[in-house]
């Protein structure tokens, strides 16, 4: 079983994402929209991306890790926001934060703007796949 980063050198070097990831092997866990509510269904954070960012994390985290996984098994996220202007003024505490939970490891990673989440005090939601069993090859 493996997990090969693809970067091809003919597209720009990805910086906090990867361009594709090569599976063979491993377990496939399909990993439900998480949003920033709590263990009793509550948004956390009101207004505050980063904390928001926190809490899905911690989500995926709980999903990944009841199934026998870790983070750096996720292969590929959807990452939904209601507002890409106040995700981009907080690029690098959200760096940061994604390197505490996935290290110098990155999925394939999307990024849509939305009109609105299934709860409308959530300003983020990610969605993707996690590989259970794989090991990382580094490929360019």
């Amino acid at each position: 079983m493996s997990k090969q980063i693809i970067n091809p050198s003919s597209l720009p070097e990805p910086r906090g994402f990867n361009h594709g990831l090569l599976t063979t092997g491993g377990r496939l866990l399909f990993l439900a929209g998480q949003d920033a509510s709590d263990g009793d269904g509550q948004i956390v954070a009101l207004g505050d991306m980063v904390a928001q960012c926190r809490q899905v994390l911690h989500n995926l985290h709980a999903v990944v890790h009841e199934a026998g996984g870790q983070m750096a098994d996720i292969v590929k996220l959807n990452v939904f926001v209601t507002s890409r202007d106040a995700y981009v003024a907080q690029f690098k505490p959200l760096g940061k934060l994604f390197r505490e939970y996935f290290g110098n490891y990155y999925p394939a990673m999307a990024l849509f703007e939305v009109a609105a989440l299934f709860q409308p005090e959530a300003m983020i939601e990610m969605e993707g796949f996690a590989v259970l069993g794989a090991d990382a090859e580094e490929q360019g």
